[in-house]
């Protein structure tokens, strides 16, 4: 509506309201004057308000139109901005460790404050289909006593239907990402696999996959070496996971893995093939978890070795969310060298409590206990207590 005609009509309004009145009251004439001075001011108010709205109008008229390219790559901005998803996870901790080996406490003890991993991760979706993932991995080596950035998944996903997805370059490997999940504390600690390194969490190649809510699986052909080692080899190793979830919160699956792990090459060629099979059961419902995972693995550390081993275990843990609060506990039993070393055996355990503390973070105060025996040349002891937080956003 134009702001001279809203102002006449209002002020018309007033007008009749105040003569209104005036006929009811038969007011005085000090009271007529009253009222006048009172209507006089109102009208200069709006009369105010009128002149600033269309100060306003000249000014945005005046403003130059946006030509059509620079609308083009406003859409275009906004269109990458809403199909553009950036996300990070963080584990850091803050911990005293105190490690013997034969009777000797190690460098390893002592305190200190680590970030484990920082994963920053980028993703965009082109279409209903079509999709891409970058992670990138920040850690310490004790080899060049520095942290690394690296790239842990770079692939291009294409969604073709529930059971039909197709990942190719490094993506996430079938088996240790998805106990992850059904664990629930990673970053406490590493699920076993991963903690014996008997796997890879992820590695560079084809995956297919799909999961529809009662069936999963997962089919990956990829290089062997890790996403850290992307070189090639002779042969392509080949992981595979099938899980059926029968209710909801209950999961059986199976995997298994065979391969050279990135070591058949021309100059080194593998003697022994890598195998994995691997099986768990878990429940994850109403804040109870449950999980019990199993694996045996074959040559995983002797592909290039003219002796052949093969190493074994199964870990159970269970935890419970109160909502203000969870408690946690864990414990693995591994024989890493049945063959060549049948005596030695892993023992792992830790038990916890986490606090939520705000949205995406998550502190845990727990204690850790490994130890590593032969009962004769090996015999290596850790126990770890301290604060573990997981950052989410």
């Amino acid at each position: 509506m134009n702001p001279k005609i809203l102002t006449t009509a209002i002020a018309a309004g007033l007008s009749l309201v105040s003569i209104g009145a005036y006929a009811q009251t038969a007011p005085t004439a000090a009271n007529d004057a009253n009222d006048l001075a009172q209507l006089q001011t109102q009208l200069a108010s709006l009369q105010a308000k009128v002149a600033q709205l269309e100060r306003q109008q000249a000014e945005r008229a005046a403003q130059p139109a946006p030509s059509p390219d620079s609308a083009s790559r406003l859409a275009a901005l906004e269109k990458l901005v809403n199909d553009t998803r950036i996300s990070g996870t963080a584990f850091i901790d803050f911990t005293h460790i105190d490690q013997n080996s034969g009777g000797k406490k190690t460098d390893a003890s002592g305190s200190g404050l680590d970030v484990k991993r920082f994963y920053l991760a980028v993703d965009h979706r082109f279409n209903d289909v079509w999709s891409a993932n970058l992670t990138t991995d920040f850690n310490y080596t004790a080899v060049t006593g520095q942290t690394q950035w690296f790239v842990k998944k770079a692939y291009l996903q294409g969604t073709f239907a529930q059971l039909a997805t197709l990942r190719v370059g490094s993506a996430n490997m079938a088996w240790i990402p998805f106990v992850e999940d059904w664990y629930g504390y990673r970053f406490v600690e590493s699920t076993m696999v991963d903690r014996m390194k008997m796997g890879n969490s992820a590695d560079w190649g084809a995956h297919v996959l799909g999961d529809n809510g009662v069936f999963n699986y997962q089919v990956s052909a990829v290089n062997g070496g890790g996403y850290k080692n992307p070189s090639r080899s002779n042969h392509v190793d080949f992981e595979a996971r099938v899980g059926v979830q029968p209710i909801k919160g209950l999961m059986f699956a199976v995997g298994a893995y065979d391969g050279d792990l990135g070591k058949d090459t021309q100059t080194k060629p593998a003697l022994h093939s890598a195998r994995r099979f691997d099986a768990l059961a878990a429940w994850n419902r109403d804040g109870l978890r449950l999980g019990l995972e199993w694996f045996r693995a074959e040559d995983w550390k002797n592909v290039t070795t003219p002796l052949a081993d093969a190493a074994s275990g199964w870990s159970a843990w269970g935890s419970y969310d109160f909502g203000r609060a969870a408690v946690f506990a864990r414990y693995d039993r591994v024989k890493p060298s049945s063959d060549l070393d049948p005596r030695l055996t892993d023992r792992y355990y830790n038990l916890g409590v986490a606090f939520p503390i705000t949205k995406g973070v998550r502190v845990a105060l727990a204690w850790k206990n490994e130890r590593l025996s032969d009962h004769a040349a090996i015999d290596t002891s850790t126990r770890e207590i301290g604060a573990w937080a997981e950052v989410k956003f």
